[in-house]
């Protein structure tokens, strides 16, 4: 199982960190260590600014390789979501002298993960993030720059997918750093999916 995810997918995002606007898919890969399915995450020893960002998250089903995007929804039938914790600065440090930056975001646990529900049981795919108790972020896959299909036939034409990998299909706007104590709550379709306490 690899967690596939998506960066600078929604243009409110990439603009709040100065980045430019992709005009193809961007992505990068997690492990499989990286994936939480407990309501804790402690904060490594290694970065002093890790930040939070919330994303919907879809699960493959079976197995493909060069996925027409015609075909791309025959894919996947589950979803929910899932936070992308990031290093910030372990990434900017990679940026800076020009590296990959996998060490910020493919860290142990750096991959929470929210219940699964199908997705024809589910009415506005609506998603938000709520920390201590006040929204942070909102978004909806409608306000993705590339759609989920698009993202499965991008992805497919490098490297096959397999049942039981993740897309991570980015975040929208209101990303921030975590603390110790924080507690963070996941809704989508105002179903409560997901819960983290920062340790």
């Amino acid at each position: 199982m690899k967690i596939i995810c998506i960066g600078r997918n929604y243009s409110n995002h990439a603009k709040e960190l100065n980045n430019p606007v992709p005009d193809k898919p961007i992505f990068f890969i997690k492990p499989d260590t990286a994936l939480l399915r407990t309501n804790e995450f402690y904060i490594p020893p290694y970065s002093s600014n890790i930040h939070y960002e919330l994303e919907f998250v879809v699960k493959i089903k079976k197995v493909g390789k060069s996925i027409s995007k015609r075909f791309a929804s025959k894919y996947y039938d589950e979803v929910s979501v899932g936070l992308d914790l990031t290093a910030r600065d372990l990434q900017q440090e990679c940026k800076e002298k020009g590296l990959p930056w996998e060490i910020a975001k493919g860290f142990d646990s750096s991959a929470p993960i929210g219940k699964w529900y199908k997705k024809e049981a589910l009415d506005t795919f609506d998603f938000y993030l709520v920390k201590n108790g006040k929204k942070v972020q909102e978004g909806n896959p409608s306000q993705m720059l590339f759609d989920i299909d698009s993202i499965i036939e991008y992805v497919s034409k490098f490297m096959t997918l397999k049942k039981g990998d993740l897309i991570y299909t980015g975040t929208p706007s209101g990303v921030g750093k975590i603390e110790v104590g924080d507690v963070y709550e996941a809704f989508l379709d105002t179903k409560k999916t997901l819960s983290l306490t920062i340790r």
